[in-house]
């Protein structure tokens, strides 16, 4: 989420992409929740125009699945494709109706283009800020049923089936949405889906107080759940890791649950928490990690991204592995702190991002030194 038109005290393209690049991500993939939202020819060009001058990596902007991210009217997806336009989503809110989302894939299979969803039931929400489990009893907060996630998914996945769409499915969260995907793969649905960095970290019961750097969207779930995320990477349910970048200002989310924003802040330290927690104890391996954050994205979407390839330009990213770093909210890049990863550990540091074989992040000062690669 790059916030930029419109939300642009939150975040920037040029802060985001920094932030994205200080992760070593090279190639970053934007929602559309802005203002305006760009589901005009015209607004979608206004944005790429503003991509072009300001991100310091590759940035690829979804169009919307529907008209100001309503559940009503379609977007012309052609003429959004045409322009741009790599897949469609309405990230940051769910496509209430059936009949519109069954039409939205109808015209994305038509189009080649995948619809990525959140999915999210409103009906069931009914006022919840967290999950509902004992965490939520215990802090008195309304919680948040999973059936709200895994309800969706399923309406979907059947659309899907009927429309013969690409469905990719954003930031999964409970064990019931790994159950209905994986049954659905069997079935030879094409569905993909994700899974975010701090789903696979957190659950509720580890949410220490009633503070807005806890609170997201999906939220953190129950210890099963968390489980059932992690078979799922392993067992190839979930095809790949996300960060859902999603920044807000610090009085907006210094506040309790009821009454800060949904969202987290993780591209700048995605990868090095999931090689912290992960591969080095074991769990997961160096290999299976780059897989999901750059590999298996790509190809889900028919991304033409650069690889180590003699001849290609270097898009790449150098870690250092073997020296732990503190996480600072002071050095981060992006304008937004909301994370309860601050003060963290970590491994993996990125020494170098380099983009189009120029140097875009040089250990702890963006946009270093712009040497050609070779």
């Amino acid at each position: 989420h790059l916030r930029e038109p419109g939300f642009t005290y939150k975040e920037t393209i040029k802060t985001g992409s920094l932030a994205a690049s200080r992760g070593g991500f090279t190639t970053i993939c934007a929602m559309p929740n802005l203002e305006p939202v760009p589901d005009t020819i015209e607004k979608y060009n206004q944005v790429q125009e503003l991509i072009s001058q300001s991100a310091v990596n590759h940035v690829l902007q979804y169009a919307p699945i529907t008209k100001n991210l309503r559940s009503e009217d379609l977007v012309d997806q052609a003429a959004l494709k045409n322009a741009g336009a790599f897949a469609f989503t309405n990230d940051g809110v769910g496509v209430q109706k059936a009949g519109t989302m069954y039409l939205a894939m109808k015209e994305a299979a038509k189009n080649q283009r995948a619809i990525v969803a959140h999915t999210e039931d409103e009906s069931l929400l009914f006022n919840g800020v967290m999950h509902k489990g004992e965490k939520a009893d215990e802090l008195g907060l309304a919680g948040i049923m999973s059936a709200a996630e895994s309800s969706q998914i399923a309406r979907d996945l059947l659309l899907a089936e009927e429309t013969g769409v690409h469905y990719h499915v954003c930031h999964v969260s409970s064990k019931e949405s790994v159950r209905v995907i994986r049954e659905a793969k069997k079935a030879g649905i094409q569905v993909s889906c994700e899974v975010c960095p701090h789903h696979l970290l957190f659950a509720d019961e580890d949410i220490p107080k009633n503070h807005g750097y806890w609170k997201m969207n999906p939220p953190l779930r129950a210890r099963e759940d968390q489980n059932a995320l992690i078979e799922g990477l392993l067992d190839g349910t979930i095809d790949c890791i996300a960060t859902d970048h999603a920044p807000h200002s610090f009085a907006e989310k210094n506040q309790d649950f009821n009454h800060s924003p949904f969202g987290i802040v993780g591209s700048e330290y995605a990868f090095q928490l999931i090689y912290t927690a992960f591969v080095k104890k074991g769990i997961f391996t160096l290999a299976q990690v780059i897989d999901w954050m750059a590999i298996k994205p790509a190809a889900l979407f028919g991304l033409t991204v650069n690889r180590l390839n003699v001849g290609d330009p270097a898009d790449l990213a150098i870690f250092d592995i073997e020296h732990s770093y503190t996480v600072d909210e002071k050095k981060f890049l992006s304008k937004a702190e909301n994370t309860p990863f601050i003060g963290r550990e970590l491994f993996g540091d990125t020494l170098y991002t380099l983009v189009n074989g120029k140097i875009v992040w040089q250990g702890g000062n963006q946009n270093g030194s712009l040497a050609n690669f070779r």
